[in-house]
């Protein structure tokens, strides 16, 4: 795993926290120093526990569980569509379902739900019906796509979920915590880094700071992925191996005695 450079986070605008007043006193290990009535943040510590979230993030995709990651607000949600995109893993950048991990059996009966609508679009069955039927189907596909799309292969509940700015998606961390999903996060210094279970101290209102918080986590995620593949066909291998060794050598048919 790439070493966290702190020049780059410091390019990326990491650094700059929220105005002192709006601050949690629980971020304060985190802050490096107040500027212009803004608290700066710590970008070592925010180097630590970026790679400490990498290598935690790197085992759970190495393990086969999926990372669900949620962000909603608007300089965020492109680039976590982009970045979890690249690395197969779910995502929610439109409004957060209600009940999306606490009842996750209604969420993948929408699912299926949608993919029912792709069957009959597919079997002609669409076609049979009215205009305005049509007209219902298409929009209450649409909607799904948008609010659920992102998550159609999401067969069980995420084994982590990983959040930018927790204010924001606290319905989110509350249903995770219900359930004891890990949480990782980027914690600005207006949150309360008691309500994760990873934090990255880290600016997340700005586009180019999650841009590069995101580009390092999912690195990793891409890293333990590679991991658990390279892992799968060892184990194929050697398999394969065992089976051929353990297969009987054919033997000579063995001469009849004659009759006396």
């Amino acid at each position: 795993m790439a070493k966290v450079e702190v020049k780059e986070l410091l390019e990326a605008g990491v650094h700059f926290g929220h105005l002192t007043r709006k601050w949690n006193p629980n971020m304060a290990p985190y802050i490096y120093m107040e500027r212009n009535g803004i608290h700066i943040i710590n970008l070592y510590k925010t180097a630590a526990k970026i790679e400490e979230t990498s290598e935690a993030l790197a085992k759970i995709a190495a393990s086969g569980k999926k990372i669900l990651f949620v962000a909603t607000k608007k300089q965020a949600k492109d680039i976590v569509a982009e970045k979890a995109g690249a690395v197969n893993q779910p995502y929610i950048t439109e409004r957060w379902p209600g009940g999306m991990l606490t009842n996750f059996v209604t969420i993948r009966k929408a699912v299926k739900k949608m993919a029912a609508i792709d069957r009959m679009k597919k079997d002609g069955t669409f076609n049979s019906l009215s205009k305005k039927e049509r007209l219902q189907v298409d929009r209450l596909r649409a909607k799904l796509e948008k609010n659920l799309g992102s998550i159609s292969d999401m067969t069980r509940l995420p084994g982590a979920i990983f959040v930018v700015d927790i204010l924001r998606e606290h319905i989110a961390i509350k249903e995770a915590q219900k359930l004891n999903i890990p949480i990782f996060a980027m914690v600005d210094t207006n949150s309360d880094p008691r309500e994760v279970d990873y934090l990255i101290p880290a600016n997340d209102d700005a586009s180019k700071s999650v841009d590069k918080i995101l580009s390092i986590v999912t690195s990793a995620i891409a890293d333990g992925l590679n991991e658990r593949k390279a892992e799968r066909a060892e184990k194929e291998a050697k398999s394969q191996k065992s089976e051929a060794k353990a297969a009987p050598a054919k033997k000579a048919p063995e001469a009849t005695q004659e009759e006396e």
